[in-house]
């Protein structure tokens, strides 16, 4: 694969151009972009693959559902099925998607949970319902610019900034660097730790933000227990087990499990992953299985797993929590 993207570095320019070219169309009107009257907040990246989006969805959430009444708007990549779907309670992963069933499960009694891949659609749709939303979270639409978000927060990881990064096919970038101006914040996810302060001042003198933009940085953490629908388990009570993950970039995690000196095999699928019967077959043969909650969610419609499948849950938490959430209540009251 990496081989393929160096000889399909000649392309690279003509990409460029054409996305540097429709930021500049949208910049100047030449294409239309539609702005609402009420908070609209748009979580995303310039890059392909994980960037933790997910878990910054779901700190919004939590930071604002008393505030006003919430609905996320995703793609729903992957789903089977097509248009507008409002999520109900009978919804599933295969229908909605991962990670916006994801959403649902989790907060279904206090937001609504919409998909559509036509976003202006998706909100019109999302107005019309009995009881609107005051308030819309747009989960990775950074370049669907025929919506104008209020707010914008760029996500990127603390591995992989877009700032050391080329656009595709060689590189992972959507769009050209430059395309960060349109964001208010920056964060840079999935740090270590122990970030030090001269780390993070290299790191946003890298990402050299504009005067009305602010970086945060934020962390993983990981749960102290494993959960499925049944049951949990405390994570130092685990001994032999499978890890089964279908998501952008395993590596975090994998490197938390086995600094907790667990013992387990890997079994790594790529993101979005849809399992097959043989897959299935094969997870069956395994005594437990631990895996990342939005494929615990995918194999949730599979009855032969019940009682081996354990996720384990993330939360993030930032650096700076309380500037960070005062600039997204503000964005909001205003």
């Amino acid at each position: 694969m990496k081989i393929l993207r160096y000889i399909l570095f000649p392309f690279v320019p003509i990409y460029y151009i054409v996305t540097w070219l429709r930021n500049v169309f949208f910049d100047k009107g030449l294409l239309k972009s539609k702005s609402y009257d009420f908070p609209v907040i748009c979580v995303g990246n310039l890059s392909v693959g994980g960037t933790g989006k997910t878990p910054m969805i779901e700190y919004l959430i939590r930071l604002l559902k008393d505030e006003k009444r919430i609905a996320t708007l995703s793609r729903g990549y992957k789903r089977s099925s097509k248009g507008f779907y409002l999520a109900d309670a009978n919804a599933n992963a295969s229908e909605l998607g991962d990670e916006p069933f994801q959403f649902y499960r989790k907060f279904h009694t206090e937001i609504q949970v919409a998909v559509d891949a036509d976003r202006q659609n998706g909100i019109a749709n999302l107005m019309q319902q009995k009881e609107a939303p005051e308030l819309v979270l747009l989960d990775d639409a950074f370049q669907h610019r025929k919506v104008k978000a209020g707010f914008n927060i760029l996500l990127s990881t603390y591995q992989d900034l877009y700032t050391d990064d080329w656009v595709l096919p060689t590189g992972n970038l959507r769009e050209p660097r430059a395309g960060a101006k349109r964001a208010n914040i920056i964060v840079v996810t999935k740090c270590p730790l122990d970030l030090s302060a001269s780390e993070k001042a290299r790191i946003i003198k890298k990402i050299n933000p504009k005067p009305y933009q602010d970086v945060f940085f934020s962390f993983i953490q990981y749960g102290n227990e494993v959960v499925s629908e049944e049951n949990k388990m405390a994570m130092d009570s685990l001994e032999e087990f499978t890890l089964v993950t279908g998501i952008a970039n395993a590596s975090p995690l994998v490197h938390h499990l086995k600094s907790k000196n667990l013992q387990f095999e890997h079994l790594n699928f790529s993101d979005h992953y849809d399992y097959t019967v043989g897959d299935i077959e094969l997870f069956k043969e395994k005594s437990l299985i631990i895996t990342t909650e939005k494929d615990y969610v995918r194999l949730l419609q599979y009855p032969d797993l019940k009682g081996k499948v354990y996720y384990l849950p993330i939360v993030i938490e930032l650096d700076n929590p309380a500037v960070f959430n005062k600039k997204v209540i503000d964005f909001v009251a205003t």
